[in-house]
Formats: C-alpha cells, sequence, structure tokens
C-alpha cells in the first residue's frame, strides 16, 4: 500500500533505506521447510523475501493437511493462485481466533492516545539527517552528528549556523533549502520522528533544537522546530469506531503472528531461521 511520498527524512529519494540482505553464499544449505526446497536450481532471494517465501509455504503445506488444498508432489514450494490464497485465507478465519474489541477498552484507548487522534496538529521543522548508509561507519557519524548537536544548542550559537550546517552534513534533500521541512503533520514524517514531534506524551519538548538526536530508520537527526499548531481533539464517540477498527486489525495481526509461530514451531526448517513458539498461543 502506497501514499504520498514522506517529507524529507523517509522519502524515497533520501537515498538511506538498507537494502535488501544479500542472498545465502554459494554452497550454504538449501533452504527449506518440512523437506521442501524454497529456491530453484541459480535463484536468488534476499533474506526478507525468503523468509516471506517460508511463511507462505509454511501457511500451503497447512491447508493441505487440513484438507482445504489438495496435496502435490513438489520439490520447491510453488507459487500460489488466487483460489488458493482464498483457501488459505478462508482456514485462517476459521481457525484463529481474533477477539473483538469491546466499548471499553476502545475508550481506554482513546484515553491513553489521545495526542494520536488530534485533528489538524502540525509542525514547522528543519532538520539536519546523518544517514546511515552500508558500509558507514555508524559510531564516527553519530560523534559527528553528536558534535553538530552540541553546537547549535550552545547559548552562543551563531544565527544561521543551523541552516549552515544542513547545507555542509544534512544528507536528506532539504538541505540545499538550511534542513526546512516546512510545516509537516504526522503523515509526514518518518514513524520515529512523527512520534518524537506529535505524539509523546507529557513531554517537555516544544520550540527549538532537540537537546538530543532522534534516531530513525534512516539515521540520526537534529530537529528543530520552528512553530506549532496543536490541533484539536474529536470527542470519544466520533472516532468510536475508527478506533474499534484499528484495535482489530492490531488483534488480527497478532493473532495471525503466533498462529505462524505454531506452524513455525512444528516445521522442520533447513538453511532458514524463523521465529518459532513451542506451544499454541492463539487464544
Amino acid at each position: 500500500m502506497t501514499g504520498h511520498e514522506p517529507s524529507g527524512c523517509g522519502s524515497g529519494h533520501c537515498g538511506c533505506a538498507a537494502s535488501a540482505s544479500a542472498p545465502a553464499a554459494a554452497g550454504a544449505e538449501t533452504p527449506s521447510v518440512n523437506g521442501v526446497r524454497l529456491v530453484g536450481p541459480g535463484e536468488r532471494l534476499g533474506t526478507d523475501e525468503l523468509r516471506e517465501r517460508a511463511h507462505t509455504e509454511l501457511l500451503r503445506q497447512a491447508a493441505v493437511r487440513r484438507g482445504r488444498l489438495p496435496a502435490q508432489d513438489v520439490q520447491t514450494a510453488p507459487p500460489l493462485n488466487a483460489d488458493q490464497r482464498a483457501a488459505i485465507e478462508a482456514m485462517l478465519d476459521d481457525e484463529v481466533t481474533v477477539p473483538v474489541p469491546d466499548a471499553e477498552s476502545c475508550r481506554r484507548h482513546y484515553e491513553a492516545h489521545r495526542q494520536r487522534y488530534l485533528v489538524g496538529q502540525a509542525r514547522h521543522v528543519r532538520h539536519i539527517l546523518f544517514a546511515v548508509t552500508p558500509g558507514v561507519d555508524v559510531h564516527r557519524l553519530a560523534q559527528r552528528a553528536e558534535a553538530a548537536l552540541l553546537e547549535l544548542t550552545r547559548k552562543d550559537a551563531e544565527p544561521g549556523r543551523f541552516e549552515a550546517l544542513a547545507r555542509e552534513l544534512s544528507n536528506c534533500p532539504s538541505g540545499a533549502q538550511g534542513g526546512d521541512l516546512g510545516w509537516i503533520a504526522p503523515e509526514d514524517c518518518a514513524p520515529e520522528l512523527a512520534n518524537e514531534l506529535f505524539h509523546l506524551r507529557d513531554s517537555a519538548w516544544g520550540m527549538g533544537v532537540h537537546p538530543r538526536l532522534v534516531h530513525s530508520r534512516h539515521g540520526l537527526h537534529i530537529v528543530e522546530v520552528l512553530g506549532r499548531r496543536n490541533g484539536t481533539l474529536p470527542p470519544f464517540e466520533a472516532i468510536a469506531e475508527r478506533i474499534a477498527d484499528e484495535l482489530a486489525l492490531q488483534a488480527r495481526a497478532v493473532a495471525w503472528r503466533q498462529y505462524m509461530q505454531i506452524l513455525v514451531g512444528e516445521a522442520t526448517l533447513c538453511g532458514i531461521a524463523l521465529d518459532g513458539a513451542g506451544s499454541p498461543l492463539v487464544q
């Protein structure tokens, strides 16, 4: 699923996203699930692709054992067509118990996460991104970022120094504009930044340069807030259905993950490591 690109950090053009892990080295044990190979001759998969295929094959085999799919004499995990995927989804719907959130749990969630449901909140932000890219010396990068942060948080910091350092050091395209991202909403930036800027409850950080580096999946950020729009909180009744849907999705994801852990715990895996469970977890 895609949306509009986040501003600055988190955007595809920042060039700081980590690349997929390399496939297993030549001569390594062929990855398999219960004796069914996960890759064909000469095929190369990244780590995430390999794990996804392993989970799919685990589900296919479970559906065969339960009579949801016909048995196949296969040596390599076959791709699934639309009918097979539908059969597996029906199996999950029948076998995985997903708790339904009640009104009380929805209200508790609303009260505990009021910041997340504010409407119209925005921050005028500028930042300096020290991107973590393959091969970078993270320790030296952090030292460089800490030194820049220390300079900017001194009482005698020169006016315009933030913009100058952004142009000199930032790995984000916004560096050309002195690091200015303009007015951004929570959905406009990486989740870790959104949490720092918008979602931390009882946070003492207001305007100015954040006193510590902000860590995200893309690297280290020096962040300064130039303006704030705090937004308004809708009444619980206005968003109760939305909260119920969110909690239901979360519960479903947890239940499915636990179901997969059971399958992993029961399987014989070769050449691949997956998180498994030794006993049933689905309630």
